[in-house]
């Protein structure tokens, strides 16, 4: 990877119980491709991350608090999973306007393992092709969107990946979709 994303900025937005190599390796290849990257979170304060989703790893800062950004601000969107994080981010009511704005807005999102379950909360998956963890593939077949079993999904610049294993895969697809820069806003999944 060159500078594909020079002159990009992307948001990571992740809160306690982020899986830390899902945060921390799209944050070091889109980097690599030359794209700006902040840590977004509910506060300021370093974020919790963890392995395999029990165990603490290293506490993650901060770059800027949901509150103090918009969609205005990111030419793209980054979603790690890790159980706790994005049940954290779902409950907030700021982080859940934060994704609708970027979809609104047609830019880049990349969600992986659970991470998609923030764009179930948004609303935002309907008439879409994703990928997930298994335990939350129901969730987001009720909230309208088909989902399949693949390494990494990309549908209209949604790029979605099951888990840390894809993570090649999903960083690639990530750096490619985001130099790509905005797509059409897709009918169904861009309410509220």
């Amino acid at each position: 990877m060159a500078n594909e994303l020079e002159g990009r900025t992307v948001a990571i937005l992740a809160a306690d119980g982020v899986e830390q190599v899902e945060l921390t390796q799209p944050r070091e290849e889109l980097r690599r491709a030359g794209a700006r990257v902040d840590v977004v979170s509910l506060s300021t304060e370093p974020i919790q991350s963890m392995n395999s989703d029990i165990n603490p790893a290293e506490k993650i800062e901060v770059d800027r608090a949901v509150t103090d950004v918009s969609a205005d601000d990111y030419d793209a969107l980054v979603l790690p999973g890790g159980t706790v994080n994005p049940d954290n981010l779902r409950a907030d009511e700021n982080a859940v306007a934060f994704v609708q704005a970027i979809f609104r807005a047609g830019k880049p999102v990349g969600a992986i393992c659970h991470g998609p379950w923030t764009l179930v909360e948004a609303d935002v998956v309907k008439g879409r092709t994703v990928t997930s963890y298994p335990s939350i593939r129901t969730d987001l077949r009720n909230a309208g969107a088909t989902v399949v079993d693949e390494q990494v999904v990309c549908d209209e610049g949604l790029v979605t990946s099951r888990n840390p294993g894809d993570l090649d895969a999903f960083c690639a697809k990530l750096v490619e979709e985001f130099a790509e820069g905005r797509h059409p806003v897709h009918p169904e999944g861009a309410t509220a």
